[in-house]
């Protein structure tokens, strides 16, 4: 999987507590003190110098009532920290998107993926059970940012092959996945658009992506292989992607006629 970023790169020193000290007025030497810790201790913290521990959080939430905020923060920055270092950074441009296009050639983009058929995406003895279960909590997990109250908009085109290939030994859970699709699709938020098969060879052929707007307007797009995971700091490139954003988008059907679509073949998938 490779990475194509345009921009600044973002930091996460506000899981270490600087945010709230900075909303709160302390000083670093007044912070540490209310939660127990010294001064240069909060400040190496905030730097990256040090890492923050279990009770440093615990100390943070409990002074601050904070309702174990940090404590989860750091939970989920332990988790981030099992991933490959391009996934940890997409990841966090994906949170702090306003705006998802998410082509997908071969399967259900994973913000909009069941659990059981995001199993099935890792099946094959690439990954270990253990690895298995990182992988899949980590992708539902990121599911998170269409339930929150705002929401990014989440556009995604896929071919209408991704309906309607099987998933061996897996009875019902393609029924499943298109039943969640539908459920989804009809969401303010989320829209689902379908490159029905009569659209034959289109440039879109050459990969899945992913173009993420961010607050700031500027774009970070992802771009997926098998074998490479880069990041390309450069605007020609994201451009190039966007170009192909458009011209894949028009391959595909209107919202109303893709639910459709998925409506049919989620009836091809009923016993």
């Amino acid at each position: 999987m490779g990475l194509l970023a345009h921009g600044r790169g973002r930091s996460r020193k506000g899981g270490t507590g600087a945010t709230l000290r900075a909303e709160t007025g302390l000083s670093q030497d007044d912070f540490g003190r209310g939660i127990g810790y010294s001064g240069s201790h909060v400040s190496s913290v905030e730097t990256g110098g040090r890492p923050p521990t279990k009770e440093y959080m615990r100390a943070v939430d409990n002074h601050h009532r904070t309702g174990e905020r940090f404590q989860r923060m750091l939970e989920r920055l332990g988790r981030l920290d099992a991933e490959p270092a391009w996934l940890r950074e997409w990841i966090e441009f994906e949170r702090e998107a306003t705006t998802l296009r998410w082509f997908e050639l071969a399967y259900v983009p994973g913000l909009l993926q069941t659990e059981r058929y995001a199993r099935a995406t890792l099946a094959g003895g690439r990954f270990d059970a253990e690895d298995v279960d990182r992988i899949v909590a980590s992708r539902l997990e990121r599911q998170a940012i269409l339930r929150r109250p705002r929401p990014p908009q989440l556009i995604t085109v896929l071919d209408e092959a991704v309906l309607r290939r099987p998933v061996l030994d897996q009875p019902g859970l393609m029924l499943e996945q298109c039943e969640h699709l539908v459920e989804l699709a009809a969401q303010e938020h989320i829209q689902v658009h379908v490159v029905p098969v009569d659209a034959g060879m289109y440039l879109g052929m050459g990969g899945q992506f992913i173009i993420a707007e961010m607050p700031d307007g500027e774009r970070v797009t992802y771009a997926d292989n098998q074998l490479t995971a880069q990041i390309v700091d450069t605007s020609t490139d994201v451009a190039k992607l966007a170009k192909t954003w458009e011209i894949v988008r028009n391959e595909a059907l209107p919202r109303r006629q893709s639910i459709e679509l998925i409506k049919e073949v989620t009836k091809s998938w009923m016993p």
